[in-house]
């Protein structure tokens, strides 16, 4: 699978529970969600910062701007997600922290899909993005479930 198409479908995925969790469900249900979300969250930005970004930022001619705000806004998610882990749903900032979390991640998917994949995709071609995909694909078994063990968490 193209990289790109991975990274677009963990996309459509997350998108997919941040809508169910606006739908505002019962606490239990909210919880899982946020777990569900910070489990899938933690992979995606694993793959990416192991593998994708330092491909293109290798392979795409002026990427290094991009990879850089890229990790930068996954260095404020992963702080968030990693409160979460901590916040229960009946605590009065749960849903603020989802929402401003929701937010980021919406903005980030946004710049990603909008301005930086096209030039990847046209820089690194088809056949490297198949093989960058099927290295993503692999790693997602060793991405860790804290958060906090993302390269990007580093204060």
């Amino acid at each position: 699978m193209d990289g790109i198409v991975l990274l677009k479908d963990d996309h459509k995925m997350v998108e997919g529970l941040f809508r169910r969790f606006e739908r505002d469900p019962e606490a239990a249900e909210k919880r899982k969600l946020v777990d569900q979300m910070i489990a899938e969250l933690t992979t995606h930005t694993f793959i990416e910062e192991t593998i994708f970004y330092p491909a293109a930022r290798a392979e795409v001619s002026d990427s290094d701007d991009d990879v850089l705000e890229s990790v930068e806004e996954h260095h404020v998610v992963v702080w968030l997600l990693s409160e979460l882990q901590k916040v229960q749903p009946d605590d009065e900032t749960f849903d603020a922290k989802v929402s401003v979390m929701i937010e980021n991640v919406r903005h980030h998917v946004r710049e990603e899909e909008d301005e930086w994949f096209p030039k990847v995709h046209k820089a690194l071609g088809r056949n490297r993005l198949v093989e960058l995909g099927e290295q993503m694909a692999a790693a997602k078994k060793d991405a860790p479930s804290d958060p906090l063990k993302i390269a990007s968490a580093k204060e």
